[in-house]
């Protein structure tokens, strides 16, 4: 087998539908017309083969460097946790092979600029394309971790700031609150004649088939409301721009181009908390006063364990970004 210096490992949530995870196979497809160079590959977090292990596995053979890239918006349990596990699970299981973690693609101005551009479309399909009587809902997915969901709030304010929206408001279909159909309420009582539903999602899925009945159904409830809902985003020029950056970085040793939470101790204190996901391994135990000095010096600006009375972004029946 030809040894490839390096192997790209593209890390998609994974969907129930399989639509949503034949689009993930189409964008790599893509990327790998733009970068015929490069070695490729793909894996799933769940509901989708190769698994996350089988693909960490299957990129370390034949390459001495994996570059692991999560093609996820905004970090939850699943970038913080679950994905360094598998990392640390395959570093002790491919020895002769460096993984490098790179971050999610996060709330950043390219986002910014797709979401602008989907706004830009949903106006001009409406017949008073008036900024001022128009409400805007930024649609997320929902998780337990409060810096998830603040990256999505940080994007609608961002919205706000680029745009004469003089209401732009954040929604979830999931896990946390305000849900679609309570900020339209509010946006309709405020006197907004039309709503522009903005998901931040990047393929489709059982959520994305949700909000386009979630948004008919708001279209009866309310007739004297226009609505215009634009689509997902992962197959924008911006989101290949992001990766290609994120390889970029890890190559060039670039300061803060890898995640922080791999090989974060404050995360295996966690693990051994009962807060981590079960896997066919195990961390070695960290030394109490090691854990107390890193829970004290942590500051990675995000929290990897929820808080009391919060669910955990892995409990079943909760969505996770």
């Amino acid at each position: 087998m030809t040894t490839q210096h390096d192997t790209i490992l593209l890390i998609g949530h994974g969907s129930r539908e399989s639509e949503g995870n034949d689009e993930i196979h189409r964008f790599v497809a893509q990327w790998r017309t733009r970068q015929p160079g490069w070695n490729i590959q793909v894996c799933f977090i769940e509901f989708a083969p190769p698994s996350l292990h089988d693909g960490l596995l299957q990129a370390a053979a034949g390459s001495a460097r994996v570059l692991v890239l999560p093609l996820i918006l905004n970090a939850a349990g699943h970038v913080k946790m679950e994905i360094p596990e598998a990392i640390e699970h395959a570093r002790a299981h491919c020895p002769g092979t460096e993984f490098l973690y790179g971050p999610h693609l996060t709330a950043c101005d390219p986002i910014l600029a797709v979401l602008r551009r989907n706004l830009r479309q949903c106006m001009a399909t409406l017949d008073m394309p008036d900024p001022t009587t128009t409400g805007v809902v930024l649609l997320g997915r929902g998780a337990s971790d409060r810096q998830a969901n603040g990256d999505v709030a940080k994007m609608a304010r961002w919205l706000m700031e680029e745009t004469d929206h003089e209401l732009v408001d954040l929604a979830f279909t999931g896990i946390t609150w305000p849900r679609l159909e309570r900020v339209v309420q509010r946006q309709v009582q405020l006197g907004m004649k039309q709503v522009v539903v903005l998901p931040y999602y990047l393929f489709t899925g059982t959520l994305m088939q949700r909000i386009a009945r979630q948004v008919e159904h708001l279209r009866q409830q309310y007739p004297q409301v226009r609505f215009a809902q634009a689509s997902y985003f992962g197959f924008e020029k911006e989101i290949f721009a992001l990766l290609e950056q994120r390889v970029a970085d890890l190559r060039a040793g670039v300061q803060d181009s890898r995640l922080p939470c791999d090989g974060c101790k404050y995360r295996e204190l966690a693990h051994d908390l009962g807060h981590g996901h079960s896997h066919a391994h195990t961390h070695a135990p960290v030394p109490a006063t090691d854990a107390v000095v890193h829970l004290h010096q942590h500051d990675h600006g995000h929290s990897h364990a929820p808080a009391h009375g919060e669910h955990h972004p892995h409990s079943h029946g909760v969505l996770t970004a």
